[in-house]
């Protein structure tokens, strides 16, 4: 059973992490040829302020 964590920054909209959930699954399904109903997507959003670049937050970098 295939697992895969995507970590991105908050503020994606539901529809916007379902189309990630999607293509992600896709990939192992067509490397593995494992089916696509045993794996699994887990997305982990961070909160801007716990993300930087550089030493700067992603939230003060207003990304």
């Amino acid at each position: 059973m295939p697992f895969a964590q995507i970590y991105m920054l908050e503020g994606r909209t539901p529809e916007q992490k379902k189309a990630v959930i999607e293509q992600v699954t896709q990939a192992p399904h067509e490397a593995t040829d494992a089916k696509r109903e045993t794996i699994r997507v887990w997305i982990h959003e961070m909160p801007k302020e716990n993300w930087g670049i550089a030493g700067v937050s992603a939230e003060d970098l207003g990304r």
